[in-house]
């Protein structure tokens, strides 16, 4: 019998099925490590959206397969999460659970403690939502999906760590990347050779993990938190500036047609420029667009 037209179009497809990977995926992480060296000198990682559980296999032959004595293998410490049970893999923990919950994000940040020592080195995530084929919705899915992934990697990795994640390019692209420095003083884009040239995926490389001055790790959920209430709760004023901003927010209360009874604007509030949140934490692009829309509110009030 032939092979199949899957086979003969994908080499990493068939590589996959030679080195005994559970999926071509493996190669995309594998590429991002030759890129840019993620791997190097860690021991403590998180893989969320792990199904069907390549990248925790890469993880598993690079981190702990490569140690020598039982104390080594004993520091490793592989965390890989998904809604989908995954068959076992040597040196990882897993957890089964979305990645959007609460109580999924308390039980990986349980698995780090407080100390450098204790921290993750590492957070990765190749998830993605089912595909409707409507490319707007398609990135909007994801992008959300990208926010709660970045909220547990805020809460567990150390200053210095990585975070690696997939994206769907688009529109809104160039706000996530500006989301993505608050938190990381390095951040690229990168499309590894393994990903299908159709596909829209590329993958973020976020290096230097450092938390802004003042800002208290959240777990965020846009479909099921009012952001502003949830920013409120911690009672620090840089998260009740940056929330908002990282989770994108939407734009409900600006529809005429919506019935509920929203919070009308005050005539008498009063806008300013926060030079705090723009020029501390945003690129010089992005604060000509925060003045911009201080500029449109104070015309509209």
């Amino acid at each position: 019998m032939g092979k199949t037209s899957k086979d003969k179009r994908d080499i990493y497809y068939r590589q996959a099925k030679e080195e005994g990977w559970r999926a071509r995926s493996a190669f995309k992480l594998l590429h991002v490590d030759e890129a840019y060296g993620i791997l190097n000198g860690v021991q403590r990682a998180v893989d969320l959206c792990a199904a069907p559980g390549s990248w925790s296999q890469v993880l598993s032959r690079k981190l702990y397969d490569t140690c020598q004595t039982d104390d080594e293998k004993a520091a490793v410490k592989i965390i890989a999460v998904d809604l989908q049970a995954m068959a076992p893999i040597r040196g990882v923990i897993q957890l089964q659970g979305d990645i959007t919950k609460q109580s999924t994000a308390e039980a990986i940040i349980g698995h780090f403690g407080d100390n450098k020592e204790d921290k993750a080195q590492l957070v990765v995530c190749d998830g993605a939502p089912d595909v409707t084929g409507v490319h707007e919705m398609d990135e909007y899915m994801q992008h959300q999906l990208l926010v709660a992934a970045l909220s547990i990697a805020t809460c567990v990795l150390e200053t210095g760590g990585t975070f690696v994640a997939k994206i769907f390019k688009g529109n809104a692209t160039w706000l996530l990347s500006s989301q993505m420095k608050i938190f990381f003083k390095k951040f690229d884009i990168y499309k590894p050779p393994s990903s299908r040239p159709s596909s829209i995926e590329a993958f973020v490389v976020c290096s230097d993990f450092c938390l802004p001055t003042g800002y208290i790790p959240q777990v965020i959920n846009t479909a099921r938190d009012d952001i502003r209430i949830l920013a409120q709760k911690t009672g620090s004023e840089v998260n009740r500036k940056l929330v908002p901003f990282i989770a994108c927010g939407d734009l409900g209360e600006l529809n005429e047609e919506d019935d509920r009874d929203t919070e009308k604007p005050n005539d008498e509030a009063q806008y300013a420029y926060d030079v705090v949140m723009s020029d501390a934490f945003y690129p010089p692009e992005f604060k000509e667009i925060v003045k911009q829309v201080y500029e449109e509110q104070l015309q509209i009030s």
